[in-house]
């Protein structure tokens, strides 16, 4: 059974002796409400020990190449990082991706638009971000921009059930930490059995039966797409408990 928990979670006390990952994606070149976000981690959980970045870092914003910086000579915590959708379009401006047209971002942004992010992202970042893993497999979690099918592949409360099946099946992990949707939200399949019957011009073939164990997919939230309002979450592997922090900026 399929059970989307919400896109809040009520406040927790943690303890800061316990060690939790914090999670980020969509910072999209935004330096402000990147440091909101670090400065937030700094205050309240001293015990981060992983910093993870799912994605669309760089974005068009005149401040993204700061952000790349910022990231890549942290002050503390190194950042772990994996690649996204405006990573993914700045590689085919570059002629580096595997779309030198582009169409996808031709097709969703407007010329001014293009020229920022080819303003705002150089050569030599487009070739470090090259250098960046397409996801992480820790424990029993996959943290990764979208899915491990493409950057493109969102994932939301409303995806079928058997599209988020697959995707944690091809990875082989029982969670899914994402950050495509910009969302912040928890969905549960519980503890079960789904039936499936392919049919064919031949008739019905046998039904077969998957067992569950409970998994999730997380939407991690966005740092920098929404002006004024940072979202990420905060992950303790111990417990396995996610929570998700707001950060007004």
């Amino acid at each position: 059974m399929l059970s989307p928990i919400g896109e809040s979670c009520q406040y927790e006390t943690w303890n800061r002796q316990v060690k939790m990952w914090a999670i980020l994606s969509g910072i999209e070149g935004n330096l402000v409400a990147y440091e909101a976000v670090l400065d937030d981690i700094q205050k309240h959980f001293v015990q981060v020990e992983q910093l993870y970045i799912l994605g669309d870092l760089v974005g068009p914003n005149s401040s993204a190449e700061i952000v790349v910086q910022r990231v890549r000579q942290p002050q503390k915590l190194q950042p772990q990082v994996c690649i996204g959708w405006w990573e993914e379009q700045c590689f085919n401006l570059y002629g580096l991706g595997g779309n030198s047209e582009a169409q996808e971002l031709l097709s969703q942004y407007d010329g001014d638009t293009i020229k920022l992010l080819w303003n705002s992202v150089s050569r030599e970042t487009v070739q470090w971000l090259r250098q960046q893993h397409f996801g992480f497999v820790e424990l029993d979690c996959l943290l990764i921009h979208a899915s491990n099918v493409s950057v493109s592949d969102q994932l939301t409360p409303e995806t079928s059930v058997w599209k988020i099946i697959d995707r944690l099946q091809r990875a082989d992990v029982n969670q899914i930490f994402c950050g495509r949707s910009g969302m912040v939200f928890e969905y549960v399949i519980q503890n079960g059995s789904v039936a499936s019957t392919v049919s064919t011009l031949a008739g019905d073939q046998p039904s077969q039966a998957i067992s569950l164990q409970e998994k999730r997919l997380i939407g991690v939230g966005s740092v920098g797409r929404y002006p004024g309002k940072a979202t990420y979450t905060l992950y303790r592997p111990g417990s396995n408990k996610v929570q998700f922090q707001t950060v007004y900026y």
